[in-house]
């Protein structure tokens, strides 16, 4: 079967074709040794589509740092989030489980470098893949790679560097590129997880199916099924203690309230075409849909402390909570979401020199809330004990027309690579009301009974709306190869924003071979990260425990346009902008070992973050009862410094293959001023420079021999500081370092079934005791920078035909 001259023309644009017309996205590529005869192949001998618009680009020839992961790498993590893959094979990419943490159990943040999760901009098939509707922990609101089915990927790419030129708003601390399964044949795996203590089961099934068509393209479908028990690492809080040995008539349950991970039922589907028109025209298009559904616990509510709702008053008559939860209640916090992408384009050449792409894409997230086995104490015998708390929801669509020009310099031994293009962006968020019982403030609330949906207020109406951001974007990036050893490359973006006007952002990139398998190579680059509708318009309402008081507590987070925020001093979002130089070595050799080192600094200013708490003004109005407000802030300025080292090297060892890689990152954050710099919001300095590990680390080494393979990792956590989130008042804790082993067999009964089983944290290790909040119940900190839930041990079986 014949390639037609356009397909073969768009891989050779993309970096998927090298010149000489060789398939050339297998890691396993031949390079080309200092002596001119075939080096052992390294990992560093990808084809890459992303950092560059350049043809011909391997991984080692990049002038910034990229990561490649093959399916093998990610099919060798034993999760179908694809948070948890990456968490496991990018040095710098932390994912925390949030057990108890509102919509942040359910959609978990990830960081790269450290930074904020969305300062990290997620692609699929080179396209922007859209944000999740939750605006997590300060504020931020980044893409769910969680929606994504791991097993509709055939890579990934991962530029650690900043990219903002390239890709404009969120590529700060980086880029992650998701390229989706197009190959023919079909893959259906199941498999079963448990943790050692018995909890937290997880059964899972996938199947992808692909079909070339004819001499016209490619078509691939995917289905994934995902359905995991809760997990509980709790001790009965004492005051449960105390409450039941003050009423011995009373069967309190133990625990009070579960912490842990959330009963979680996911289904995800997708499709991948790429049709050619003719010779010169092609068509793709992709399309990914995920729907998920999960419940997780709150905290408790004691009978004899929870005075807001326990009240009794004359205005009811009669009516005592006591008689419908007579041990207390826990509330039960149940998320909904519905995920969809698509992308649909053309692309094809106006000559062989200059080719064009034109791409439409949707995006949107729904987030519905729901609260059970609560009350809205102020509504008395008359609420409900089951709400819906209203639904969160981000929509994008995107318009791109990217052209590629191959300029022949007389001067100059190989082509100058000239990309430009232009991008229409706009971004709707709306939020929709819930129950008015969730948020209704009743008779009872004059006597003292709290009002709203106990746990969870709903959104009221007046936080109810719709609001929507546009901007227009015009880009141009230039690689130019100057002779055999020296390659520069230069990129400029203007982008306009309907909310606060225009930014941009440049990018220097430099590569110097000192030998051919030997290269210096560094950047310099500007970026941003521009405010959502969400962060400049909404409100919320959280309710936590304190632990010092163990009373709860009502959080208002106001928009920085709402006049109670702007008289305690709020100021209209501007953009985060960035500044970022790297510098990097990177070899191979003939015996199979292939390393990089690349140091790099980022310098943040008017970074995203809330305000300190502050008491209500007296006076103001206060129907909600909140104990304290924030609001959104451009709130102060960070400097960040690490390193990252990744090597690798393949050999053969007996009559197997053996392949070892390290990737180890050292990471520092620290604040150079503002408000977080004084006392006033101490907590967010803390959070900012301590909350995650300064160095993280693995080392993978895996062993194909006949029809068995062999792996074993070992992870590695440094030191970090939590703190339990009180009000006022908080407490800190400082955890240690903490390693991991992980192991894994896999066997091939013939050429189409397969069997794998292992076990993650093999040696059952915990980290250290949360003793700062032993009152909640709580063992192990929810807010871990890896999973606090112990050994877990799994099987799978794959069919492939």
């Amino acid at each position: 079967m014949h390639r037609s001259k356009l397909s073969r023309s768009i891989l050779l644009a993309l970096g998927l074709v090298s010149a000489g017309g060789a398939i050339a996205a297998d890691a396993g590529t031949a390079g080309t040794s200092s002596s001119g005869n075939a080096a052992a192949p390294t990992q560093l001998d990808a084809m890459l589509v992303t950092g560059t618009r350049a043809s011909n680009r391997t991984q080692f020839e990049t002038l910034a740092p990229v990561d490649v992961f093959t399916k093998q790498d990610i099919q060798s993590v034993d999760s179908t989030d694809l948070k948890d893959v990456l968490a496991q094979l990018v040095p710098s990419f932390v994912v925390q489980r949030l057990p108890m943490a509102d919509g942040q159990v359910f959609v978990r943040p990830a960081t790269l470098r450290g930074l904020s999760p969305d300062q990290t901009l997620v692609l699929v098939n080179g396209r922007r893949f859209h944000r999740s509707a939750l605006l997590g922990n300060r504020g931020a609101q980044a893409a769910d790679l969680a929606q994504i089915p791991t097993s509709a990927i055939k890579r990934i790419e991962v530029l650690r560097d900043g990219a903002s030129a390239q890709y404009g708003s969120d590529a700060i601390a980086g880029v992650i590129n998701i390229i989706l399964e197009d190959s023919p044949g079909t893959e259906i795996t199941a498999g079963y997880s448990q943790y050692a203590q018995g909890d937290g089961g997880s059964r899972d099934f996938s199947a992808r199916t692909g079909w070339t068509l004819g001499d016209y393209g490619s078509l691939a479908l995917f289905a994934e099924s995902s359905n995991s028990d809760a997990t509980s690492r709790t001790r009965q809080r004492p005051d449960a203690i105390a409450f039941q040995a003050a009423h011995p008539e009373l069967d309190v349950p133990n625990p009070v309230q579960r912490w842990g991970q959330p009963e979680l039922e996911s289904r995800r589907v997708g499709f991948n075409l790429k049709a050619n028109a003719s010779d010169t025209l092609e068509l793709y298009a992709f399309g990914l849909y995920s729907h998920s559904d999960g419940v997780s616990d709150f905290n408790w509510r004691n009978p004899d402390t929870t005075t807001g709702a326990y009240r009794t008053t004359s205005i009811f008559p009669g009516w005592n909570l006591r008689s419908l939860y007579p041990v207390g209640f826990s509330p039960q916090y149940g998320n909904t979401q519905n995920d969809l992408q698509l992308v649909a384009g053309l692309r094809g050449e106006i000559t062989p020199k200059l080719r064009w792409d034109l791409s439409a894409s949707y995006g949107r997230n729904a987030i519905d809330y729901s609260l059970d086995n609560s009350i809205n104490a102020s509504l008395g015998p008359d609420s409900p004990t089951s709400f819906d708390l209203g639904r969160l929801t981000q929509t994008e669509k995107n318009a791109n027309a990217d052209f590629n020009y191959e300029w022949d310099v007389a001067a100059l031994s190989k082509p100058v690579n000239v990309a430009f293009g232009a991008e229409f962006r706009q971004e709707t968020y709306q939020v929709r009301a819930g129950d008015p019982a969730s948020y209704a403030v009743g008779r009872g609330a004059a006597a003292g009974l709290e009002a709203n949906s106990n746990g969870a207020p709903g959104f009221s109406a007046s936080q109810a709306g719709q609001w929507s951001q546009r901007s227009k974007a015009a880009y141009v990036d230039m690689e130019v190869p100057l002779g055999e050893r020296w390659s520069i490359g230069a990129a400029g973006r203007y982008e306009d924003f309907s909310s606060f006007g225009s930014t941009v952002d440049g990018k220097l990139s430099a590569r110097f071979a000192i030998t051919p398998d030997v290269a210096l190579r560094g950047t310099l680059s500007t970026g941003f990260r521009a405010p959502t509708p969400a962060q400049l318009n909404t409100t919320s309402t959280t309710q936590g425990l304190d632990t010092r008081t163990l009373q709860i507590f009502t959080s208002g987070r106001l928009s920085p346009s709402d006049p109670l925020a702007q008289l305690l001093g709020a100021k209209p979002l501007t953009p985060e902008e960035s500044r970022t130089a790297s510098l990097g070595l990177t070899w191979r050799t003939e015996l199979g070992l292939s390393a990089s080192v690349d140091v790099y600094r980022i310098t943040l200013s008017d970074r995203f973050s809330q305000s300190a708490s502050f008491a209500i003004p007296a006076g103001t109005p206060n129907p909600l009862g909140y104990t304290s407000v924030n609001y959104f802030t451009n709130d102060f300025d960070t400097t960040t410094t690490g390193v990252d080292v990744v090597g690798n090297y393949l050999r053969d060892l007996g009559a197997g293959r053996m392949t070892l890689t390290l990737a180890y990152n050292y990471n520092q954050t620290r604040v150079d001023n503002g408000s977080t710099s004084v006392a006033t919001n101490e907590t967010q300095r803390v959070l900012f420079e301590d909350r995650l590990p300064e160095h993280k680390g693995s080392f993978t080494g895996s062993w194909d021999i006949g029809a068995w393979s062999l792996m074993a990792r070992v992870r590695y956590y440094g030191k970090w500081t939590d703190s339990t989130g009180n009000a006022t008042g908080d407490i800190y804790q400082q955890f240690g370092a903490k390693t991991f082993l992980d192991l894994a067999v896999g066997y091939r009964i013939n050429e189409h079934h397969s069997l794998r089983v292992g076990a993650d944290n093999v040696f059952d290790r915990y980290p250290d005791e949360a003793t700062f909040q032993a009152s909640r119940g709580l063992i192990y900190s929810r807010n871990a920078p890896y999973d606090t839930d112990g050994a877990n041990v799994y099987a799978q079986y794959r069919l492939t035909f």
